[in-house]
């Protein structure tokens, strides 16, 4: 089962990548700070996992405001906050997915 948004963020993963890899070519004729100026690849991935921990721990705070009996704290908005937490967690799931098997094929390549 594919979820439509995985293919646009594979998408925006393979830019970055590109971009990476457009930067790593330049650092090495112009020094290796270019890399580290744009933030690069792992920079994206990095706040992508922090937007996603974010999303899971605000959704897991209003489930327990629910559950407490706070007053303003509807049911169907902690359940489509949950929905939203575990649809960024299984994307980022498939993201890691996705990444470990093209680190797979590239380490079997035969050079």
């Amino acid at each position: 089962m594919a979820i439509p948004g995985i293919e646009s963020v594979l998408q925006k993963l393979g830019g970055v990548a590109s971009q990476a890899a457009g930067s790593i070519m330049g650092a090495t004729s112009a020094g290796a700070s270019s890399v580290s100026k744009t933030g690069g690849f792992a920079a994206e991935l990095e706040a992508s996992l922090k937007r996603v921990s974010a999303s899971q721990n605000g959704a897991e705070a209003q489930a327990r405001a629910f559950e407490m009996g706070e007053p303003g704290v509807a049911l169907n908005d902690v359940m489509v906050d949950l929905q939203k937490a575990n649809v960024g967690f299984q994307m980022s799931l498939q993201v890691r997915n996705r990444l470990v098997s093209a680190y797979t094929t590239v380490m079997n390549m035969q050079v």
